[in-house]
């Protein structure tokens, strides 16, 4: 049974959480990946791009108001 994402932080953290799975060996001893942060970095300015804008508030805001860029952080304060 395929796993069911409800949101869209949670489809970024599942994606954060698979790319390590799949590749352990991107991971380096200290757990930071330089390649799966890679891989997240682009996927999220791809999601980001086909994203609808949810109000008139975030036009011109620019990417580091999104939550794609929050979810970032995010994970960086994480590690």
């Amino acid at each position: 049974m395929a796993l069911q994402i409800h949101t869209y932080a949670a489809l970024l953290q599942q994606i954060h959480h698979d790319l390590r799975t799949q590749h352990p060996e991107w991971v380096q001893q200290n757990g930071k990946s330089p390649m799966c942060d890679s891989y997240e970095a682009r996927l999220m300015e791809l999601l980001d791009a086909s994203r609808p804008i949810e109000s008139n508030e975030n036009i011109g805001k620019g990417a580091e108001n999104s939550e794609t860029a929050r979810h970032c952080e995010l994970v960086k304060a994480s590690r």
